[in-house]
């Protein structure tokens, strides 16, 4: 793990992390793709089962892939902007579905049980939320850095199979600041529902949205429009999907909150998530915009929109049977079947 400890000048540091990052282990994946074309069926009879294979070997470095240590990581934070009545419910929810989590209680604790997945939940000081996006920054150059090097830790214990998840009252609110600022258009184009505001709530919030954004006067960069417009669970899962990079774990991306993370790492380099893997497109109709803007397609359409990591954990279960799949097969030569050029 690198020491974040010895930043000495944050963004200029996280971006040498960023440029540092390792690439793909191409032998791995050639080693996947080699095998691929003798097992027991026809070629690309398995769809994108077998790209899942090869991403998966590619990332951990080893052929056959395995998922034996999934993981969830729900980032929990709170929301200076919230106070502007963006979200249908008050702040307070977010330390009551905390505790929700940590009781078993939650959608996610359902999934990752019917999963067998890990499951960490990380709280960031939900008592101070960060300051109103529409008047001032979300952070310091140092209290970034901080964030991100928290969200670093998410994989201490270990993990093959990283996802990202979050929970945070008027999140998408921050989340369509950080799109819209990143890759422009207008914040109409930008803003849902969420968790469901009614007309009044999407007028303040598309307000909310155009406002902040224009407050940092034309930033592109992403590393600054985190800074300026982030929430604190949006810079911790920018900071896990780099740890994640470095210690080359695969990471499973959820839904809109969680893509504005992957979001801003893609500003800086796009390659900076070339490790990602976008679980599903939400119900929250500008997260599919966000996916083409990255040039990601998503595993699933379910017509989801809780957050929590949800669609991310259910996404844990096809790359499982992608990478078992690939290793558990025989190949035409074991199993004594005619391969096609035998036809």
């Amino acid at each position: 793990m690198t020491d974040t400890r010895s930043l000495a000048r944050p963004l200029d540091d996280i971006r040498a992390l960023i440029a540092a990052m390792p690439g793909p282990d191409e032998a791995a994946a050639a080693a996947v793709r080699r095998r691929d074309r003798v097992l027991t069926k026809p070629a690309g009879a398995l769809g994108r089962l077998e790209s899942i294979a090869e991403w998966l070997a590619a990332w951990q470095g080893k052929a056959p892939p395995t998922v034996a240590r999934p993981l969830v990581a729900v980032f929990a934070a709170n929301h200076g902007v919230a106070a502007r009545g963006v979200s249908a419910y008050p702040a307070e929810v977010t330390a009551q579905m905390v505790a929700n989590f940590a009781a078993g209680g939650a959608a996610i604790n359902q999934i990752c049980l019917a999963g067998d997945i890990g499951l960490k939940v990380l709280e960031l000081a939900l008592e101070v939320p960060t300051p109103d996006i529409v008047e001032e920054d979300a952070f310091s150059e140092a209290e970034l850095a901080a964030t991100m090097a928290f969200g670093m830790e998410a994989i201490a214990g270990g993990t093959d199979l990283l996802c990202l998840g979050e929970m945070g009252i008027g999140n998408t609110t921050v989340a369509a600041a950080i799109h819209h600022g990143l890759f422009g258009g207008t914040a109409d184009e930008w803003v849902g529902p969420g968790t469901g505001v009614d007309e009044g709530g999407l007028a303040r919030k598309r307000a909310a949205v155009a406002a902040a954004v224009a407050r940092i006067g034309g930033e592109r960069d992403g590393l600054e429009v985190l800074r300026r417009l982030g929430g604190r669970e949006i810079a911790a899962m920018a900071g896990a999907i780099l740890a994640a990079r470095h210690q080359r774990i695969p990471v499973i991306v959820d839904g809109f909150v969680a893509t504005a993370a992957a979001s801003a790492l893609y500003a800086v380099a796009p390659g900076a998530i070339d490790h990602c893997l976008m679980a599903h497109v939400s119900a929250e109709w500008a997260h599919r915009r966000a996916l083409e803007t990255l040039g990601k397609a998503p595993l699933l359409d379910l017509g989801m929109r809780l957050g929590e990591g949800t669609g991310a954990a259910l996404a844990v279960g096809i790359v499982k049977a992608a990478a078992q799949v690939h290793a558990g097969m025989a190949t035409f030569e074991a199993a004594g079947v005619s391969g096609p050029a035998d036809a």
